[in-house]
């Protein structure tokens, strides 16, 4: 993936899609799990939702991409409910990447990344070479290119991931919501999508939102970092801010220490086991 073109010369004209949140409450059967929770995202920046297993974060996610209904409160884009717009009008603003996804059997990757263009397809607008152009470049930009007449049941799990991140991308929206996208890569390959991910803000101004396991990778590649404990926000703000020894403890229970990137300078979390000792380290 590394050394592709970048995805789009300049930024966008329009003014971005604004996604908020208002006393949120997600649950599933009687249990809530996002539990009255507000939040705001950083228009044009990359957020980073962090927190331990269990705490709600891709719950908080696939509620704000509306595959979780509230029971109670809101999820606003620009200031309407999402819930009361129609799905092809969301689709045009939003665009999701969740964590398990399952394509139809037998379908190629060209196939299944052209399914990110169909909210722009309608009565009068059918597929032309803005459709193809997106696509090429989708793919281009995920290094799967060569892949494109291959059936994505026979490609490994990085490939497949890759491939869906093309698909997204395709999509071609001012938000994109992505749930731990660099499940199934290795770490050159985690380093890429992040990359990319960080080429098409700066490059779109894309507003992107990500669900991260790798707290030290979500310090280098977060503007804008929320922390979630038990399904409310435990902080939020920029790294440097929020990551914490205290914060680190409170959410994942966790001993650390907290030190700065030597290359990056953002902070570099540092766990302590029970085999560690202070003093050694």
């Amino acid at each position: 993936m590394s050394g592709t073109r970048p995805l789009v010369e300049g930024a966008p004209d329009a003014r971005p899609h604004r996604l908020e949140t208002q006393g949120l409450v997600l649950s599933y059967g009687d249990r809530p799990v996002v539990d009255d929770l507000s939040v705001t995202i950083p228009d044009g920046r990359i957020t980073v939702i962090v927190g331990a297993n269990g705490c709600g974060k891709s719950t908080l996610l696939r509620g704000m991409a509306r595959l979780v209904r509230p029971v109670r409160g809101a999820v606003l884009l620009d200031g309407r409910s999402v819930h009361d717009t129609p799905s092809k009008e969301v689709a045009r603003a939003l665009g999701l990447l969740p964590q398990a996804p399952v394509a139809p059997e037998g379908i190629t990757v060209t196939d299944l990344v052209g399914r990110g263009r169909y909210p722009h397809q309608g009565w009068f607008r059918h597929w032309g070479a803005a459709d193809d152009e997106a696509v090429a470049h989708a793919l281009a930009a995920t290094g799967t290119t060569e892949l494109a007449d291959r059936r994505i049941e026979d490609m490994s799990g990085g490939q497949r991931q890759r491939v869906w991140i093309a698909m997204a991308l395709a999509q071609e929206t001012d938000l994109l919501l992505l749930d731990e996208p660099t499940t199934y890569l290795d770490l050159s390959h985690q380093i890429d999508v992040l990359d990319l991910l960080t080429d098409l803000n700066r490059e779109r101004g894309t507003t992107i939102v990500v669900v991260m396991h790798d707290l030290n990778l979500a310090c280098r590649y977060a503007d804008h970092m929320i922390a979630m404990a038990e399904g409310a926000v435990a902080a939020e703000g920029p790294p440097a801010e929020v990551v914490t020894p205290e914060l680190v403890q409170r959410v994942f229970g966790l001993e650390s220490l907290v030190v700065a990137d030597p290359v990056s300078r953002t902070p570099t979390v540092v766990p302590i086991g029970r085999h560690h000792c202070t003093e050694r380290v």
